[in-house]
């Protein structure tokens, strides 16, 4: 897919999904973003990209921060002129229980998990709306259409339900200016979250997966990019799972 001449700005774009999503736009000629905590991966993987003769740039953001958000998007759309695509990617997992779980907890998931993605998409859809362009690729999880499960527990799943709710409702409401927003559900994905399982338990939880095989990050990018695209213009408010079979809804 081409993204020649497209601004794409990514949420946790500094490791696994994310970068893979980096990479993806960035080889597809976009001028890629990424806004991360993390500022040592991220300026890596900014790095690795550049390495390749193509754009990235990155700028430290804790998504959770409303105020931060909205002057990091500002200060882009200053910058560069516009955002054409919008990753929402950042997140956590809690592996904590729901009767183990406290207020803390609860506060640290939801403001990045779900607030996070309020405080970028409130900052960036009013600039795609006065260009009457712009795509919203939303990062959810298939743990919160099931409430949880392998992978995250109530609390995750709570976040990660919330972003589908938010993700149809801006559908809704930037469809008639030419916003186009969508989600990702990944199902298990070949990264560090799948490092406890080993052996005989990892083989046992791969093949109950309907593919016999975990997502690459990769996987997760593809699916991403064909939703920032034009090939993507008529599709919006969709909540679309990569997750080799599993949910099949």
């Amino acid at each position: 897919m081409d993204f020649t001449g497209k601004v794409v700005v990514i949420t946790g774009g500094s490791q696994g999904i994310g970068k893979a999503i980096s990479f993806g736009f960035a080889r597809g000629g976009a001028e890629v973003i990424i806004l991360d905590i993390n500022a040592e991966l991220a300026t890596q993987v900014k790095d690795e990209i550049c390495a390749e003769g193509l754009k990235a740039n990155f700028v430290q953001l804790d998504v959770s921060n409303t105020s931060a958000a909205q002057a990091v998007i500002d200060q882009i759309v200053k910058d560069y002129g516009k955002i054409d695509v919008l990753v929402n990617n950042a997140g956590i997992v809690s592996s904590k229980n729901f009767f183990e779980s406290d207020e803390r907890d609860w506060d640290r998931i939801i403001n990045i998990n779900l607030k996070g993605v309020f405080n970028t998409c409130h900052a960036a859809m009013p600039y795609m709306i006065e260009r009457k362009y712009g795509k919203i690729v939303n990062i959810a999880s298939i743990a919160g259409k099931r409430g949880g499960g392998v992978f995250g527990t109530t609390l995750y799943a709570t976040s990660k339900a919330g972003v589908i709710g938010l993700t149809k409702g801006l559908a809704r409401e930037g469809g008639q200016y030419g916003v186009n927003v969508n989600a990702i559900c990944p199902g298990p994905t070949n990264t560090s979250m799948l490092d406890s399982f080993q052996g005989e338990r990892r083989l046992n939880f791969m093949n109950s997966i309907p593919l016999r095989r975990f997502a690459e990050p990769e996987d997760i990018a593809n699916a991403v990019m064909f939703l920032g695209s034009d090939l993507a213009r008529h599709i919006t408010g969709e909540i679309t799972d990569v997750d080799g079979g599993t949910m099949m809804d």
